[in-house]
């Protein structure tokens, strides 16, 4: 294996090179590179005395060599031959540059079998990964929204001459929305053992495919805590940098594949939401150097910004109200709009049956507001699809709430709910002129509603108005109703490639 790796670095390029970074620099020699790391305090890591230098070396060398054993040799010294002071380096076998993950998407390499290579390592390295309390703690709702703090304190002396105050607002404001609802959903990743001591700084540059596998460096080392996340939150980190580098399809098949192989069935939500997280660290980083001089870094940090504003938005925790008069087409277009949004739909008609006992297609041929459909029913019914659409809500599920939602008392119940799991709340009124609601009711064969023409016209007399912004016209193409009804609820432009 090590004389593989000696062999692999192509002839042609340089003998010797120094590569930079905000807080190192790496020294390529022949078939070895040599990295030391610079006497800086950036607020996040302080290396400005030997010590603390050599044991983040040495830590380096051990953290690393869970993934990459053959790559890590050892920490060596560069002493000063008049002091006798050594200044200590990490010794590694050189790494082929031109097979570096972010080199090989810029050339136009397929890497798809890559990529399910790594989600697949990765998976197995998180599930071998180390667990404890302390490594849990920092799994918490609570711990989540502190590093985003930290973040967000140390962009902000720094954003006046890179971010717009606008993006800066808007990132934070998304985070805490997200947040103040979502204790049970960090609860349950700490309780399902996904907080583990892992990799902390996955980026394209640090992976190399070599012939027998890809090798991943350089993970987080000057400080535990933030190497201690969600599993997810690991790999969202490769997936964000795949999406900056114009791979949003390999980005989704990472998290894809990893979530397969991992067995972990997180919401999309928490996906964006990690995402963002971590397309706001780069945001950090890049400010940084734009501190130091590197005036090209302010554009890097408006562009990964953009893609964590992006991905807040687009995991964005939804209740959507569905409704209208029968026949208006609710039903499909709550399951058009379930679809595309990914969210969990939940119909009061199907949930009606089933806390009475009834199979969804069982007919139920009552008066209007009588029986199965009286007060008492009905009550007792939309209380159950509330307390459901919040749980699932607190979990980081988006939920489509597929009733006629017809009474105004009703809506502002489903408000409350919203509002009290911090969810985004849209409404959307489904409306066809009489004529075409008659005809479909008198079309419509064998389902779970059970509103024919007459109770119909009942309802007509007794519905609320809907906000004038809900209605959404429904008398063409489903694709055209499900455009318009994206709208309404500010998702026209949140489902597109980069949804991940």
């Amino acid at each position: 294996m090590t004389g593989a790796l000696r062999d692999a670095r192509p002839i042609d390029v340089p003998y010797a090179a120094v590569q930079e970074t905000h807080s190192g620099v790496v020294f390529l020699i022949g078939d070895r590179a040599y990295k030391c790391k610079k006497p800086v305090n950036l607020g996040f890591l302080d290396f400005r005395t030997l010590q603390s230098r050599r044991a983040c070396c040495e830590r380096e060398v051990e953290l690393n060599r869970r993934l990459a054993p053959d790559v890590y040799i050892g920490v060596a010294e560069l002493q000063d031959p008049v002091t006798g002071i050594g200044e200590p380096l990490v010794l590694m076998h050189r790494m082929p540059g031109a097979r570096r993950l972010s080199t090989l998407l810029q050339s136009g390499e397929r890497l798809d079998d890559t990529v399910e290579q790594l989600a697949r390592i990765m998976a197995a390295f998180h599930a071998g990964a180390d667990r404890s309390a302390d490594i849990s703690s920092e799994g918490t709702r609570d711990a989540i929204e502190q590093r985003w703090t930290t973040s967000f304190e140390q962009v902000g002396p720094l954003a006046e001459d890179t971010l717009g105050g606008a993006q800066l607002t808007e990132i934070e404001d998304e985070v805490r929305k997200f947040l103040a609802g979502r204790e049970r959903l960090f609860d349950h990743r700490v309780a399902a053992g996904r907080i583990v001591d892992g990799h902390g700084d996955l980026i394209c540059d640090d992976i190399f495919s070599l012939d027998d596998g890809p090798r991943i460096l350089d993970c987080l080392e000057f400080d535990d805590r933030l190497r201690y996340i969600d599993g997810l939150d690991d790999i969202a980190f490769l997936a964000m940098d795949l999406e900056k580098l114009g791979a949003a399809h390999l980005a989704r098949l990472l998290l894809d594949r990893y979530s397969d192989f991992a067995g972990d069935p997180a919401p999309a939500s928490l996906r964006h939401h990690y995402i963002a997280y971590r397309a706001f660290v780069r945001v950090k980083v890049n400010c940084l150097r734009h501190a130091q001089g590197e005036r090209p870094a302010a554009a890097d940090a408006r562009a990964y910004a953009d893609i964590a504003i992006r991905h807040l938005r687009v995991g964005a925790v939804r209740m959507i109200l569905v409704g209208g008069l029968p026949g208006a087409g609710k039903s499909t277009v709550a399951g058009l709009v379930a679809d595309r949004l990914g969210a969990v739909l939940l119909s009061t008609d199907r949930l009606r049956k089933e806390i009475s006992g009834l199979a969804p297609l069982t007919r139920v041929r009552q008066p209007y507001a009588r029986g199965l459909y009286d007060q008492k029913h009905s009550a007792r019914m939309y209380s159950e699809l509330l307390g459901r659409a919040a749980l699932l809500l607190g979990m980081g599920e988006s939920v489509v709430l597929d009733g006629s939602w017809n009474n105004a008392r009703l809506r502002s119940e489903a408000a409350h709910t919203a509002k009290h799991v911090n969810a985004q709340l849209s409404q959307v009124e489904c409306w066809a002129p009489p004529h075409m609601r008659q005809a479909r009711l008198l079309a419509r064969r064998a389902g779970v509603s059970d509103a024919d023409p007459a109770v119909a016209a009942r309802m007509a007399l007794d519905a609320d108005p809907w906000p004038p912004q809900a209605r959404v016209i429904n008398t063409g193409a489903p694709g055209d109703t499900l455009h318009q009804a994206l709208s309404v609820i500010g998702a026209a432009h949140t489902t597109e490639p980069a949804d991940v």
